[in-house]
């Protein structure tokens, strides 16, 4: 009996652990077929849409004043903007000779962005194309004091009524660029490292005007462009506060002297020429010294480098008057404008502040432009990425600061009496007093006009 009832046992053992056995199995079996069961019911799911590709967009891209080279326009817009936005393309509009903004303004192909100049900035206003950024800056949180109190001052000033029409996109600033060659020629030691008075300019001027081999050599040309001379103290040719012409005011007359000045060095004035250009410095080459704002001249010199054509130059602090000394030219803005037509300006936004992000102006700044955004530390990178840039004296550019540009919304139509005024005292010999009593007794005649026709 007792075998018999252990016998049972054991086999109700068995049987238990068996049990358990297959039912402990066939939980494991399950477990371990639970990934092949996700791995299908995965493959059986519905797949999740992928965001919508981002729509192809062409912006129109118009050079509306000011000097950008076909190479500045692919380093500073066209490539960082296609590899931050592969979906947007620029495309840099060049209008056929003798063809005016407005004409490109109201083309069947309007541009979406227009890259302007403070000199260009009132010509466009007042053909009402550009759009106000003020709701794009609220959208987009864009944060206005990045941007360097003199160029936001300057912007803003622009405005008729607190509008927002145009983003800086770097600050122009002035140097005095000089031929190396020609100083070496003439035995003339170059210009310091020190701000220079124009009178202390005209000096060394004086030395380098001469002939030599049949070459006419200009030493300086102070003006560099009628009118350009009275942004070194930053004065209209109209009283801010009056409207009236003003250019018998102390500030005006160093403006005049300092013209007849240059005009008086013997060689200066050549027949009817009394003013010498970029191409005078940059391809003749037979200017010394030209004072001028860098985009006019740092873009031209390394094409030039780059076809094998290098200048000898380099550059000093910009000279100004010796009750102004310490100041740079009053700001030139070259800025960035959405056009109010524009089928893109949600798009143009984007570009915008993104060409004022900082990873964009470190390149403005390593490629010879001055950034529009407060970041010291990139202008110690400045002119890093160019080479016709290196070894030079980068420092004596800013040595000085630029003053908010002053505001003339009647310069357009004023400006033709000082270029005549100007002309009247290099080619004539009209005194300054005359020439500047002549001039303001035509400028009240047009504004006369002006008013008559608004």
């Amino acid at each position: 009996m007792k075998l018999r009832l252990l016998t049972v046992i054991s086999l109700t053992a068995i049987l238990l652990v068996t049990g358990c056995s297959a039912k402990s199995g066939t939980t494991e079996g399950q477990a371990s077929n639970k990934p092949a069961e996700a791995a299908a019911a995965q493959t059986n799911k519905p797949k999740e849409e992928a965001p919508p590709a981002a729509e192809p967009v062409t912006l129109s891209f118009y050079v509306g004043g000011g000097t950008l080279t076909d190479t500045e326009f692919k380093i500073f817009f066209e490539e960082p903007v296609k590899k931050k936005f592969p979906h947007i393309t620029l495309n840099l509009v060049k209008p056929a000779e003798g063809v005016t903004p407005a004409e490109v303004l109201t083309s069947s192909d309007v541009p979406d962005i227009v890259y302007l100049t403070s000199g260009s900035y009132h010509a466009f206003q007042d053909l009402g194309v550009m759009e106000d950024l003020t709701p794009y800056i609220e959208k987009n949180n864009f944060d206005t004091k990045r941007l360097k109190p003199v160029l936001l001052d300057t912007i803003i000033n622009f405005s008729k009524q607190g509008e927002i029409f145009t983003l800086p996109f770097s600050s122009n600033v002035a140097a005095l660029f000089y031929n190396k060659d020609i100083f070496d020629k003439f035995g003339v030691p170059y210009p310091g490292d020190e701000q220079l008075t124009w009178e202390q300019a005209l000096e060394i001027g004086t030395k380098l005007t001469r002939s030599d081999n049949g070459v006419n050599y200009i030493g300086i040309d102070v003006q560099n462009g009628p009118a350009s001379l009275q942004r070194s103290y930053g004065i209209a040719a109209l009283d801010p506060k009056t409207g009236l012409p003003a250019l018998q005011s102390e500030q005006w007359q160093n403006v005049f002297r300092i013209l007849k000045q240059n005009y008086d060095i013997p060689g200066f004035v050549q027949g009817d020429k009394y003013t010498y250009d970029r191409d005078a410095f940059l391809v003749d080459q037979n200017v010394a010294m030209r004072p001028t704002l860098l985009a006019n001249l740092i873009g031209p010199l390394e094409e030039l480098r780059a076809q094998g054509k290098p200048l000898n130059w380099d550059i000093a602090p910009i000279p100004n008057f010796s009750d102004n000394l310490g100041v740079n030219k009053e700001a030139n803005v070259h800025s960035l404008v959405i056009s109010s037509v524009s089928k893109h300006k949600d798009v143009a936004f984007q570009v915008l502040d993104y060409i004022l992000s900082d990873e964009v102006q470190r390149i403005v700044a390593r490629n010879g432009r001055v950034p529009a955004i407060v970041a010291p530390e990139l202008e110690k990178e400045f002119g890093a990425d160019i080479e016709v840039l290196k070894d030079k004296k980068i420092a004596n550019i800013f040595t000085t600061q630029p003053s908010v540009l002053h505001l003339d919304p009647n310069e357009n139509y004023v400006s033709k009496h000082l270029t005549k005024a100007i002309e009247d005292i290099a080619l004539r010999g009209v005194d300054i007093n005359t020439a500047a009593r002549t001039a303001e007794d035509l400028i009240l005649k047009e504004l006369e006009t002006v008013k008559k026709t608004k």
